[in-house]
């Protein structure tokens, strides 16, 4: 894509919130682009869940049909590539991608969603997407009643415990280290009859991706199914951070209820600004963001013009 000038709005990630706000843009008759580079944070994921009419497609299909539908839309186009640097001011961003493009639009919308940083345990990616999973929501179903292991600690292992528990009894800690529990939280694990193994892990033998067991440093062998794990996260892209958008402690980009972040013409939805990672949220909080948005443009234009 060479030059062009005069968009309204420039899309930064091409997942549900990237491409529901896309939808709402191009009907609202806005020029927008939607630049991604095409390595979504669920690539790995066989199936997306809990989305109404699309239950259990797969990510690849589902982004398919969104381009397809978004494609009725000439104002919108699509470019395959990342966004490496962003210079101006609301009203007139200057976007540089990686390949050497050059786009200007009045706004940005980051949806740029988070990204897993992979734990330093062998054998979890294997199994990754397949049958160890961060969101009981997105994939507990399929994995209810099954034999799990829990990996995490302190505060995390005391979230998921009970959660976990509306898809199965049948579950096991492994904080793989110090458990970073209290001497209460350790009793209530007690009560509930959670094992809790605070040895390292050594590694997760799995066959085909399906987890066999958990293999433990001091020797302990545990018999599971599938796996969940709490990930260390980052924001999919460094330019909110770079642009000077204020950051939560958690790397997520702060925004306002309209999804304004601290730096004027610039958004942000998805994951990469909220704390409920679900593909259906994701492309919610897209759809009102892009509305937002629209209304603030079309306000601007409205005091300009009168």
């Amino acid at each position: 894509m060479t030059t062009k000038q005069f968009l309204d709005v420039a899309i930064i990630g091409g997942g549900p919130a990237g491409l529901n706000a896309a939808l709402v843009l191009g009907r609202a008759r806005k020029n927008v682009v939607v630049i991604d580079e095409g390595r979504p944070r669920n690539a790995v994921t066989r199936a997306t869940h809990g989305f109404l009419t699309r239950d259990g497609i797969s990510p690849g299909e589902f982004r398919r049909i969104a381009k397809e539908e978004i494609s009725s839309y000439p104002s919108v186009t699509f470019v395959g590539d990342a966004a490496v640097a962003i210079t101006g001011s609301d009203g007139h961003f200057q976007i540089t991608t990686a390949q050497g493009n050059t786009i200007t639009s009045k706004k940005v919308l980051f949806a740029v969603g988070m990204k897993d940083q992979p734990l330093d345990i062998p054998g979890l990616a294997e199994a990754y997407g397949k049958s160890a999973f961060v969101c009981p929501y997105c994939d507990g179903w399929e994995l209810r009643d099954q034999p799990l292991v829990i990996i995490a600690k302190g505060a995390d292992a005391m979230h998921l415990a009970p959660l976990i528990s509306g898809w199965t009894k049948q579950f096991t800690i492994c904080t793989n280290g110090p458990d970073e529990l209290t001497d209460d939280q350790r009793e209530e694990m007690q009560q509930h009859q959670v094992p809790v193994f605070d040895s390292p892990i050594r590694f997760i033998d799995s066959s085909e991706g399906i987890v066999r067991q958990v293999v433990l440093e001091d020797g302990t062998s545990i018999p599971c199914r599938g796996i969940f794990f709490k990930p260390t996260l980052v924001t999919g892209s460094d330019l909110p951070q770079a642009m000077g958008c204020s950051m939560t402690e958690m790397g997520a980009v702060v925004v306002d209820d309209f999804g304004k972040t601290s730096v004027p013409g610039v958004y942000s939805a998805g994951d990469a600004a909220s704390r409920l990672h679900q593909a259906v949220a994701a492309a919610s909080m897209g759809a009102f963001v892009a509305a937002a948005m629209n209304n603030e443009m079309n306000l601007e234009a409205w005091r300009r013009n009168g």
